[in-house]
């Protein structure tokens, strides 16, 4: 039975506005860096990663999306057999936020309820630029029944745990523990918040 469970592979799709830090989250997650120069995305990217969860291994395929409008036709049809939709929002853009609603239905309408969706606030080095506080972000994922997480791509915070998050959600995951809580900063709590994370320069449209 372990070397069934190695073998799953489950798909992420990775939805939202322009330049939020979709591909930034997954190259940190991928490479552990932080690419500082930014390209939008055109279509659609892929890439596979193993992750390691207690006992088993599980495969995590990648797909990042653009977020520009002329490429919006093409996400559905990615969507529409995908495990998991991660939508990332930048914590510091209000529009940006306002809109998973938006992609939230999108996979709804796709997917329905068989499929985990997790939303994330990125670019949390970004302090003095915050425009959506935890509390609101946190809301808003329980009014919609999703999963919650606050990330930097650039300074690598809660991205490994956001991964292993997501892992151990997923279907034949039920008998594996979660993520340690010492590795996941609680979003419901201020003081666990990353005001003082140490790269807090400025920020860049990644």
């Amino acid at each position: 039975m372990a070397a069934l469970s190695a073998l799953a592979k489950h798909k992420l799709v990775f939805l939202g506005d322009q330049s939020v830090g979709k591909t930034s989250v997954i190259t940190r997650f991928m490479y552990d860096k932080f690419d500082t120069t930014y390209q939008a995305t055109i279509g659609i990217d892929f890439l596979s990663k193993t992750i390691y969860l207690e006992d088993r291994a599980v495969r995590l395929q990648l797909w990042d999306t653009a977020g520009q409008e002329r490429f919006r036709s093409l996400i559905p049809s990615y969507i529409r057999d995908s495990s998991v939709a991660v939508i990332v929002y930048d914590v510091a853009n209000r529009e940006s936020f306002l809109n998973t609603s938006k992609w939230i239905a999108e996979v709804r309408a796709e997917r329905g309820s068989d499929v985990i969706i997790v939303l994330v606030g990125n670019k949390t080095d970004l302090v003095d630029k915050r425009e959506v506080s935890i509390e609101e972000a946190d809301g808003r994922a329980r009014e919609h029944g999703v999963m919650f997480v606050e990330t930097s791509a650039k300074a690598g915070f809660n991205i490994k745990p956001l991964f292993s998050k997501i892992a151990a959600a997923l279907p034949g995951m039920e008998t594996v523990s979660t993520t340690k809580q010492e590795d996941m900063v609680d979003v419901n709590l201020k003081a666990t918040s990353n005001t003082n994370q140490s790269d807090q320069r400025g920020g860049c449209a990644c």
